[in-house]
């Protein structure tokens, strides 16, 4: 990744842990490049680690867990104050393309059950639609992969298998593989999309995250960060 672009990261970690982490709060972290620099961040500003974190994949908790930051495994009755984590798109309206680290599912679960959600993101993620610059990932059952493949392929998708370093499937946390759609086309209308993606069997979640963020931090190169949120709240 362009040295600028790892700044502007770092940038927008630092400004949303300055801004909205506290000690005490019971938070979701999520995962990726621009999560793990939000990690970062906070064991530099909170040494003492006096939080109650919960991670969206292994890789976010060994991280977690090197850097001194407290987390653990998800409870049935658990509620988050705060989620800090990066996104593959960001669309004028604040809808989010996600799941490039492979957390989609983990990260959405997290999301809906945290009270702030705060996106970072360097200003390459910052797109007119969704679709536009990134695939959209999709979290699917390995049974089904064929099936579907086939299937959204036929409505009109670039379909790709996700593979490893090793040249096999990319599996995720839990055991399912990843489709890569490319899209022929832009996303309008992001909700639609991902309903009708999700409709399909053996499809487990879609990478698309509508309506979910409440704040998003563009970090630039130079230094400077901002905030961006929604005109009306439209947390699903």
């Amino acid at each position: 990744m362009p040295e600028d672009l790892e700044r502007a990261k770092a940038v927008a970690a630092r400004y949303a842990v300055e801004r909205y982490v506290k000690p005490g709060l019971r938070i979701a972290l999520g995962t990726g490049t621009t999560a793990a620099q939000a990690v970062r961040a906070m064991a530099e500003k909170f040494p003492d680690g006096r939080f109650d974190c919960v991670g969206s994949s292994r890789a976010t908790e060994e991280l977690a867990r090197v850097l001194h930051v407290p987390v653990r495994p998800l409870r049935g009755d658990d509620r988050f104050d705060l989620m800090l984590d990066g996104a593959d798109e960001v669309s004028p309206a604040l809808d989010l393309t996600k799941g490039g680290g492979g957390a989609l599912l983990r990260e959405k679960l997290l999301a809906h059950r945290s009270e702030t959600f705060v996106i970072i993101v360097d200003p390459s993620k910052i797109v007119s639609a969704l679709g536009e610059r990134a695939s959209i990932p999709v979290e699917v059952v390995p049974f089904a992969r064929p099936v579907l493949e086939r299937d959204l392929a036929d409505e009109g998708y670039r379909v790709r298998l996700r593979v490893g370093a090793d040249g096999r499937p990319f599996v995720t946390d839990n055991g399912n593989e990843i489709l890569d759609l490319g899209c022929r086309e832009p996303i309008r209308n992001p909700t639609t999309a991902a309903d009708r993606i999700r409709g399909h069997t053996g499809v487990v979640e879609v990478g698309i995250f509508a309506g979910m963020a409440s704040v998003v931090v563009v970090g630039y190169p130079d230094g400077r960060a901002e905030e961006r949120r929604p005109s009306a709240r439209r947390r699903r």
